[in-house]
């Protein structure tokens, strides 16, 4: 009797274990999947009203925002073509370190942007100013928009 007791006893434990295990690995957190591609379609069809933005291939990006190879998985850029300074960069990196990388490469962009635009157009140098860059476990984004207010609510439901 004292063996089947012992026997109860440990697979009680090994099944409290097994719980126990799972239940710290939950999907909570920076682990939710963002799509890349939906989001950055989103915030381009939603928040950009001064401007016909067009996608930038993923080849260009090392030359505009100096990522290195390796650095981003999966992105979805979307730049002027005219003077403003709208743009749309959502991006997957490899890691989470990679991704706060890249969010100082994005915080470089924007500065870089504003002394350029400052000498030539006020209006689009103020935009910068307003820039949404944020990351999200691996996921990057920088926004600069007509509508911050609803990029905003449009990252928010995206995950970020």
């Amino acid at each position: 009797m004292r063996k089947f007791v012992k026997r109860i006893a440990l697979a009680a434990c090994v099944v409290l274990s097994a719980l126990a295990l799972t239940a710290c690995s939950g999907s909570g957190g920076s682990s939710k999947e963002i799509d890349v591609k939906k989001t950055a379609d989103e915030l381009n069809t939603s928040v950009i009203t001064t401007d016909k933005l067009t996608e930038t291939k993923s080849d260009m990006l090392g030359s505009i925002y100096f990522f290195e190879d390796g650095q981003v998985e999966i992105s979805s850029v979307y730049m002027s073509g005219n003077a403003t300074a709208d743009e749309i960069v959502v991006v997957s990196c490899k890691d989470e370190e990679t991704a706060k990388e890249v969010e100082d490469l994005l915080k470089m962009r924007v500065k870089n942007q504003k002394e350029l635009f400052s000498t030539y157009n006020a209006d689009e140098a103020a935009k910068l100013d307003k820039a949404i860059i944020k990351t999200k476990g691996k996921y990057a984004v920088l926004c600069v928009c007509d509508d911050y207010e609803k990029a905003e609510s449009i990252l928010k439901d995206a995950g970020f």
